[in-house]
């Protein structure tokens, strides 16, 4: 399993990003569809390092949300 961050951008369409795997980001017109994108990006991104002989990192992150005045 993999922590994922879910937000809309300017035009209304989702981003989902894995940040335990850096540069690991997708996007769909629909929440659902974002998540069904980096759900593939994940498997395709750990895929990728695992037939490079790279290491695979751990989803050991840990988050906090805040909310700013701007």
């Amino acid at each position: 399993m993999r922590q994922i961050i879910l937000y809309t951008d300017e035009d209304g369409d989702w981003i989902a990003g894995c940040p335990s795997l850096p540069g690991c980001i997708s996007q769909g017109e629909t929440k659902e569809e974002a998540i069904e994108n980096i759900t593939d990006a994940v498997h395709a991104y750990i895929e990728a390092l695992t037939l490079a002989g790279d290491p695979v990192p751990p989803d050991s992150m840990s988050y906090q949300i805040a909310v700013v005045a701007a």
